[in-house]
């Protein structure tokens, strides 16, 4: 227990620093490098959804909550707000064929398709004939829809992956080269439902999904969970090799009916085949746990409105994949670095109050979808209308100092003036945009808030922000390649913590958040949405 200790005696230090009357009490490294050594520790098994490690996590978040004196919010418990999740882990008994009139294909689950069900249902038996829906958008905004009303409930839905691509005339048609919502998989599997169809099957191609196959292959092969019942029967991926040698059987040209789907003329295409399913689940209930805390506002008026600052503590915990032993999956960079990050800001935002309340919120089961921070947006201890912004922390930078910080997403709202501004106070420029070619700014905690209407963005994210898009203040070329090198680390047992690491970068980022939240709690108004940003085009999709 050396590293909670180690902790437990940076937060008794009190650190009377001198600072900026508008920036923040300076956070300390100490206290960081303890949490961030202890919560990506064996100790924790990796902090998994629905596990002891991750049982764990919470009862030393919120010891430390209190260690450091974040006050309690009214309507949760303690420092807790309960989070009820359903999982269903797919059982190997499962069996899915598809039937043409030419031939028989019963896909090797793993290697050729992955799938599970997300209606809360132990049993799911059911046959169907399939329909192709194109990337399966519905896009008001964009004049595009590929359902074009017609009536798919109880149909197996075939989708690609991503968006309709920019052509010469459209150049920026769904954000151009960059990932939109509708786009993701998340999206696809919540319109499937909306459709109510029997299931849906996405088709997995590299430069679609732009990830590999064992990404969604190792996402279906342990327990998935959602906030309840309302999902689909069946939902997964389907190789895109496997699903041509389906379209072929069924007398159908894959290539050319995706071609087709490019066009706002594209119809569904019903497909000569049915798919016979029986699926086996086991499921069952788990309460999870937001972790969450609060520095009241100083200002008698202002303090009844808040900033908030977010960072999931979850990672994948303990997994087991097929044909290997069971290992623990740490996730320190993803994301002990955030949740050990909040800690050492929590503390110093305790003793420096600003204007506005600033809260402090951990949520859980973001590698599930993120869930733990959906479930607040829905059930909000804080009225969503008082809250002036999310800043949130994911996978942070933790090879150096550099000479600029990211703020990709704030550009949507008036949060990209104000970070403008903290950066110049701190010597640092803002790094250049790069295009968002895998949906980075729908992937982390704050876009739930973004969906809710209040502004955010995920501050300074060096693993996804795009290789080159940081100016490394040191051995740039080094620190740069180490950066990029821990892509392939990540989501696998090798994002571990190393004692070894320059904590600087990370600090720095901390450093930035933490008075980018004061310049907004301090200021005379609440940021707002630029005019046709994307909280007006999400939003509107959240609804459909």
């Amino acid at each position: 227990m050396r590293f909670a200790l180690t902790a437990i005696s940076s937060l008794a230090l009190h650190f009377a620093l001198p600072h900026h009357p508008t920036l923040a009490q300076q956070v300390q490294e100490a206290p960081l490098r303890a949490h961030l050594a202890f919560l990506s520790d064996d100790l924790l098994e990796g902090r998994g959804t629905g596990q002891r490690g991750g049982d764990l996590a919470v009862h030393y978040l919120e010891a430390q909550a209190a260690a450091m004196g974040l006050v309690q919010i009214p309507g949760a418990n303690g420092y807790r707000q309960t989070v009820t999740l359903l999982g269903s882990q797919t059982l190997n008994s499962s069996q899915l064929r598809f039937e043409t009139s030419k031939a028989s294909l019963s896909p090797a689950m793993g290697a050729e398709i992955v799938y599970g069900s997300s209606n809360g249902k132990a049993d799911n038996d059911f046959n169907a004939t399939l329909v192709f829906v194109g990337y399966g958008v519905r896009a008001p905004e964009e004049h595009w829809d590929d359902f074009k009303g017609i009536d798919l409930k109880g149909k197996l839905l075939i989708m690609m992956v991503n968006d309709p691509q920019p052509t010469v005339a459209e150049p920026n048609r769904f954000a151009g080269k960059a990932l939109t919502y509708y786009g993701r998989w998340t999206y696809k599997f919540e319109e499937a439902a909306r459709q109510g169809a029997a299931g849906v099957l996405l088709i997995h191609t590299l430069p679609s999904a732009s990830y590999a196959w064992n990404v969604p292959q190792t996402s279906f092969s342990h327990e998935r969970f959602s906030l309840g019942n309302n999902g689909n029967a069946l939902e997964g991926w389907i190789q895109e090799d496997t699903a041509k040698a389906l379209f072929t059987a069924a007398g159908q040209d894959l290539d050319a009916m995706r071609a087709q789907a490019e066009t706002r003329e594209f119809k569904p295409v019903a497909i000569d085949a049915r798919i016979h399913v029986t699926l086996r689940s086991t499921v069952r209930k788990v309460e999870q746990q937001n972790i969450i805390g609060m520095v009241p506002g100083k200002d008698a008026k202002l303090k009844h409105e808040a900033v908030l600052y977010s960072a999931h503590w979850d990672h994948l915990g303990i997994v087991q994949e097929p044909g290997k032993p069971a290992q623990i999956w740490n996730g320190a960079v993803d994301n002990a670095s955030g949740a050990a990050a909040l800690l050492a800001m929590a503390q110093a935002a305790v003793a420096h109050p600003a204007k506005r309340t600033q809260i402090f919120l951990w949520p859980a089961a973001e590698e599930q979808g993120l869930l733990g921070s959906a479930f607040y947006v829905q059930q909000p201890l804080w009225p969503l209308a008082k809250t002036a912004a999310d800043l949130n922390l994911d996978s942070m930078n933790f090879v150096g100092k550099t000479q600029d910080i990211g703020v990709a997403g704030s550009e949507h709202s008036s949060l990209f003036s104000s970070a403008t501004s903290v950066a110049k106070k701190m010597g640092l420029r803002i790094a250049p945009p790069v295009a968002d070619l895998g949906g980075a700014f729908f992937r982390a905690d704050h876009f739930n808030f973004v969906r809710a209407g209040v502004p955010a963005f995920n501050v300074g994210s060096a693993v996804f922000s795009g290789d080159g898009s940081f100016a490394f203040d040191h051995d740039a070329e080094q620190e740069a390649a180490q950066m990029k090198a821990f892509k392939k680390d990540y989501h696998t047992p090798r994002d571990r913590y190393n004692p070894a690491w320059d904590l600087g970068g990370m600090l720095q980022q901390a450093q930035f958040t933490l008075n980018l939240g004061y310049a907004v709690a301090n200021d005379t108004a609440m940021p707002v949405w630029k005019k046709g940003g994307i909280y007006k085009r999400t939003a509107k999709r959240a609804a459909q």
